[in-house]
């Protein structure tokens, strides 16, 4: 018996390259291009408006919010109100100096060195003092002494002292 030939032959395949479009380099060089030019400009826009940022203006600005933060504190608890005035004097902080008293626990804040190193001296001490105040109420036993009104009062006359005590 003879061997039969089905008349089947493998072949090469076709190679895939031939099987895309041919674009050219031409597109890539042009989205290259213009992703750099809106990335330099990009930078350049970004410089000139951090630039003009004015402290004074900003520090205006966080007094007359954390003003308005304080006329907002409502509470007949002193623990209460330690807390919420706590947080507005530490985020006026935060943004008028700069400093990173909104993230720092009272004893962080205290042994730092360089708390509050935009403020005059007398403005810093004031302040310390009056943190140390804040945290007795807020962290302590309560007292009998303490009323929500005068832990405002006096934590805006500290804001005053505050906003008043940044070195020239």
């Amino acid at each position: 018996m003879k061997p039969t030939s089905s008349g089947m032959q493998l072949m090469e395949p076709v190679s895939p390259e031939t099987l895309l479009p041919s674009s050219g380099l031409w597109l890539w060089w042009t989205g290259g291009i213009i992703a750099a030019i809106t990335v330099i400009g990009l930078c350049i826009w970004l410089a000139r408006r951090r630039g003009k940022i004015d402290p004074a203006a900003l520090r205006r600005a966080a007094y007359q919010e954390a003003i308005a933060d304080l006329d907002a504190v409502q509470t007949a608890d002193p623990r209460d109100a330690a807390v919420r005035v706590s947080l507005v004097l530490r985020r006026y902080l935060s943004v008028a100096a700069a400093d990173p008293a909104l993230f720092e626990t009272h004893e962080e804040f205290i042994t730092r060195h360089d708390a509050l190193a935009a403020l005059k001296s007398e403005a810093r001490i004031a302040a310390c003092e009056h943190f140390t105040r804040l945290a007795t109420l807020k962290y302590g036993p309560p007292r009998d002494d303490a009323e929500a009104g005068d832990i405002v009062r006096d934590s805006r006359q500290i804001l005053e002292t505050l906003h008043s005590g940044f070195a020239a």
